[in-house]
């Protein structure tokens, strides 16, 4: 197996979401070049209307930002992969009544709700995880660098 395709492999069988410090060993707070050194070259990569990085990986079904404002440091993540697990739990494609008992068993109790098109989109700040419920169904998960009680970010790396 190359290099390559190891990796991908390995991302496909480890992707463990850490609330407030992001997924496996891509950590909040790394620049471009250290995640690039562990997952490669993004498949895609834009600037977003604020001047952000994104970079877009394919395969593992993850979006990274990088914040201008925080001299572009990995401040956000976004997944859709079923592999993804939160607490040893894989959550995408499971209805949120059998994840809501894991996440309160973890102490990630409270959450503000809304509703875009029929979308659930629970929210806890705490944490700063959004979990996204289309048809009963948690289709895509987002986490963020939170911020120390002094007001800035806490970042992990």
């Amino acid at each position: 197996m190359n290099p390559d395709e190891n990796r991908d492999f390995l991302a496909q069988i480890l992707m463990e979401i850490k609330l407030k410090y992001g997924i496996d060993n891509l950590l909040f707070g790394m620049k471009e070049q250290d995640v690039t050194k562990i997952l490669g070259k993004p498949d895609t990569q834009y600037k977003d209307e604020e001047e952000n990085v994104v970079f877009m990986y394919n395969t593992r079904k993850l979006r990274l930002i990088f914040y201008k404002e925080e001299a572009y440091k990995l401040g956000y993540m976004t997944t859709t992969n079923p592999v993804v697990k939160l607490f040893n739990t894989t959550i995408i494609g499971k209805n949120w009544s059998d994840v809501f008992p894991v996440l309160e068993k973890n102490k990630v109790k409270s959450f503000e709700t809304d509703t875009v098109e029929g979308m659930m989109s629970y929210f806890n700040e705490e944490n700063w995880v959004f979990v996204h419920v289309d048809y009963n169904e948690i289709v895509k998960i987002e986490v963020g660098a939170v911020f120390s009680d002094k007001d800035e970010f806490d970042w992990k790396f």
